[in-house]
């Protein structure tokens, strides 16, 4: 076992902007910082643990600049979104907007113009089911994901050709779950097997079924409540997670490997093709604060007695602090996001609905920030997008850009391409 403190000097990782943007500002894109992070480097058996003690590259918080933006309250239909489901992005730039209250996929170019529609409900070759998810293969061909059709369909990068690639759904539709792709062209799906097991198949670049695997999954304390209710006539139950409690999370890097995290520890593991990388933070954990707790216990108790009217709680304490992170992503440019759990803030629901049972008149918001890697462990800094920006569906993220979906006042959706912009001017 070999262990080295690394002091890293902040190095330019991504071009400048333009010349003119960079001396009319010096909070503007990425540029160097006097000093980088503290690092600590070890070796353990095929496990190369990188661990940031201190400091970042960036030296400052990113935001999030809004660039380009797509969709609209009132106008053309081709710019109004009933529910946004999924985001891909190629290589030129031009997004796809998987709307899944049409079932289908709509292209924009990279200033944000309309360009054509690809799907519809249907059966047939380029029509959808029940579509969930989609993403851009290496070589620019659009794969939509479709239990409902139990296939991949697949649209050749000029959106002519259609291609489709057959696989066993299990009639179990992964909402939320993104659709893997990798560097190679392969295609991660995840479903589930005879036992109902949740395995992962992968596709090579022409749809051939290269490997089926686990589900990255790993033992540890699960903390719920459970309540039943029994009658002559019938019996239902209800299991639901203790709040603030920790998760598994995982994702598929674009190298092809798994990215897992326990997050009741910052401490998270990228796969490589000879051993592993682990990534690992000095961290102060965010605490709980009694309103929170009190609002998301009263939360889970409104919501079982509307199956079980006589069920208290017997489940384990809310714990005192925040589980670390609340997702894993990665991006095109095979940098690592981690979103950070943070401290709630009591706000009005401006949606209260006295008449709705699960309505309350204040509720509880936690501010998306990201932890930002390099795929060698290196930390370069926070993000930390607008309050419109929405952690769902994944944001697309590549270099310097990120797409997102935003969600106004109204309800309205649209899609946001933001430049990640550096603070050096304020960096105290």
């Amino acid at each position: 076992m070999t262990a080295a403190t690394v002091h890293r000097e902040m190095r330019a990782r991504l071009a400048l902007l333009a010349t003119s943007a960079l001396l009319g500002s010096a909070a503007c894109g990425f540029g160097a910082s006097p000093a980088g992070p503290s690092v600590e480097v070890e070796t353990i058996g095929d496990t190369t643990i990188v661990r940031t003690l201190s400091g970042s590259e960036w030296g400052a918080e990113a935001t999030l600049v809004p660039e380009v933006s797509i969709g609209e309250l009132e106008g053309p239909d081709e710019y109004l979104f009933g529910r946004i489901w999924s985001l891909a992005v190629d290589d030129d730039r031009n997004v796809y907007v998987f709307d899944e209250q049409a079932q289908h996929v709509r292209v924009f170019d990279a200033a944000g113009a309309y360009m054509r529609t690809v799907g519809g409900r249907g059966e047939g070759p380029g029509e959808f089911s029940r579509a969930e998810a989609i993403a851009v293969l290496p070589d620019g061909r659009l794969a939509v994901r479709d239990p409902g059709n139990m296939r991949v369909q697949v649209f050749d990068s000029d959106m002519g050709g259609t291609d489709e690639w057959e696989y066993n759904s299990g009639n179990a539709y992964r909402a939320g779950v993104p659709l893997y792709t990798d560097v190679r062209g392969r295609t991660f799906l995840l479903t589930s097997d005879q036992s109902r097991d949740n395995i992962v198949i992968v596709l090579g670049s022409d749809g051939t079924h290269l490997d089926t695997l686990p589900e990255p999954t790993m033992d540890y304390e699960q903390f719920a409540v459970r309540a039943e209710h029994v009658t002559e006539e019938s019996s239902s139950s209800v299991t639901a997670r203790v709040p603030f409690t920790h998760g598994f999370f995982w994702a598929v890097h674009p190298s092809g490997h798994f990215l897992t995290g326990l997050s009741s520890d910052y401490s998270i593991d990228l796969g490589r093709d000879e051993g592993v990388l682990r990534i690992k933070r000095d961290y102060d954990p965010v605490p709980v604060s009694d309103g929170e707790r009190d609002y998301e216990r009263e939360s889970l108790v409104r919501m079982i007695r509307f199956s079980v009217p006589d069920w208290t709680w017997d489940g384990s304490r809310i714990p005192d602090h925040k589980p670390v992170f609340q997702e894993l992503l990665a991006g095109r440019d095979s940098r690592i996001w981690v979103r950070l759990s943070t401290e709630g803030q009591r706000v009005e629901n401006e949606n209260y609905d006295p008449e709705n049972p699960f309505s309350n008149p204040i509720i509880w918001r936690t501010p998306i920030r990201y932890d930002v890697f390099e795929s060698d462990g290196t930390y370069l800094g926070v993000v930390v997008p607008p309050e419109e920006f929405s952690a769902s569906p994944d944001p697309v993220i590549a270099g310097d850009h990120v797409w997102a979906v935003t969600r106004d006042a109204l309800g309205v959706e649209r899609v946001v391409r933001y430049r990640i912009e550096v603070d050096y001017a304020g960096r105290g």
